[in-house]
């Protein structure tokens, strides 16, 4: 049974693998107040990055291009 699913890349997270959870909250969400994201906390073989690493980095440069 998959549990998870990583708000990035949209695979499952399996139960060995270390995940991170991203608290949202957003009143715009039906007043139903936080959601929840996963991501997997460590970098797939052959990659440097994580897909919470790369989310957070995406962030960051949204945050950079769009700020005024």
């Amino acid at each position: 049974m998959i549990a998870k699913r990583c708000a990035y890349c949209q695979s499952a997270i399996l139960a060995e693998q270390r995940w991170v959870r991203q608290k949202i909250y957003d009143p715009a969400l039906d007043g139903h107040g936080a959601d929840y994201r996963s991501y997997h906390a460590e970098p797939f073989a052959g990659e440097e990055l994580g897909c919470w690493e790369k989310h957070q980095v995406e962030q960051e440069i949204t945050r950079s291009v769009y700020a005024p």
